[in-house]
């Protein structure tokens, strides 16, 4: 399939590269198939790409880059609509905001992406803590 994206144009994408959300994103709820992309010359960072809507991608980054000691334990509800049989199947992402200057950017621990790697499922899941917060800043490490 082709599809028009935000940050890299025209592209072609198989389709065992989707990524589906069944419930689609809060604020997005209609958007349910996506796709990851890599960022040319930067392995920390990817975009969650929407193969409907060119203008809606997300950048993302693995949390574990950015809080060492980040730690979340998935409800029942989200292990069975994902079909999560095992941790290794387990990934887990957090939306960056990028701001000018790029370091004053954040990145969203509060509400994580969940994804099955295996079964190519997803979902944004809140946690009910206060532990961590939604606009924690990046800061990479050496």
């Amino acid at each position: 399939m082709h599809i028009q994206t935000k940050y890299h144009g025209l592209m072609e994408i198989l389709d065992d590269l989707i990524i589906r959300f069944p419930h689609g994103l809060p604020g997005f709820q209609e958007e349910t198939s996506f796709v990851l992309l890599d960022l040319p010359n930067d392995s920390l960072f990817q975009v969650l790409q929407s193969t409907q809507k060119p203008e809606l991608a997300f950048v993302i980054a693995n949390p574990y880059e950015f809080e060492k000691e980040y730690h979340l334990k998935l409800d029942q509800s989200i292990i069975d609509l994902l079909n999560i049989e095992s941790q290794k199947e387990v990934a887990v992402f957090g939306i960056v905001t990028v701001k000018e200057p790029f370091t004053s950017s954040t990145i969203n621990l509060k509400a994580p992406l969940i994804f099955n790697v295996k079964e190519k499922l997803a979902k944004q899941y809140i946690l009910q803590n206060d532990i961590y917060k939604t606009k924690t800043p990046i800061t990479k490490g050496d």
